[in-house]
């Protein structure tokens, strides 16, 4: 079977038209062009999916420009490397994008890089951040749905066997969840 060449273009509203986009794919020799109307952001788009199931080694998907493709640097190096899995070369009309040349494949792998290094990045922040919120006294997480004296009510409550947990729950406005944790807390501070 030969090789294809899928031509992808989106655009992000119905008030938009892909003309320009589908002229460019047709004069770039495109066998298939698939078109989405959906924003870049969403990772799941019925076109792109379809053209991935369609997809073979040897094959080539051709877009106008990278951000057509995608918005996130994430999924883009994503959607990259699952190219590269299936030996998919993947062209960029205005983009000077070729991962068919050895300039291409090195600017894909330095956006690959760019990604990995704002991913760190990201994480680094995070973490930083959590790391001087504890220091300064503050717990992570959601608020308690319950002070300390509704805690000692529900589990007065519990030990009464007057009533049931949903019943507790009922009372304090919370779910059967939160009773359970209030219950499992007293439990672990018994045991010290």
């Amino acid at each position: 079977m030969a090789s294809m060449i899928y031509g992808y273009a989106r655009v992000s509203t119905g008030d938009q038209t892909t003309n320009l986009q589908r002229d460019a794919l047709e004069r770039a020799g495109c066998d298939r062009i698939l078109t989405d109307v959906a924003s870049g952001a969403r990772t799941h788009r019925p076109e792109l999916d379809h053209m991935l199931d369609l997809l073979r080694e040897g094959d080539t998907v051709v877009a106008w420009k990278l951000d057509r493709l995608g918005r996130s640097m994430q999924n883009l190096v994503d959607l990259m490397a699952t190219f590269d899995e299936r030996g998919v070369r993947f062209r960029s009309l205005t983009g000077s994008m070729d991962t068919s040349t050895p300039g291409g494949t090195l600017v894909f792998n330095i956006f690959g890089s760019l990604a990995q290094f704002e991913r760190d990045l990201i994480r680094e922040r995070t973490r930083a951040g959590l790391e001087a919120a504890r220091a300064r006294g503050r717990k992570g997480g959601r608020p308690a749905k319950l002070d300390e004296k509704q805690v000692r009510e529900v589990r007065r409550l519990y030990k009464s066997k007057t009533v049931t947990v949903g019943q507790i729950a009922a009372m304090m406005h919370v779910g059967r969840s939160t009773v359970y944790r209030c219950l499992d807390a007293s439990d672990d501070t018994n045991a010290e």
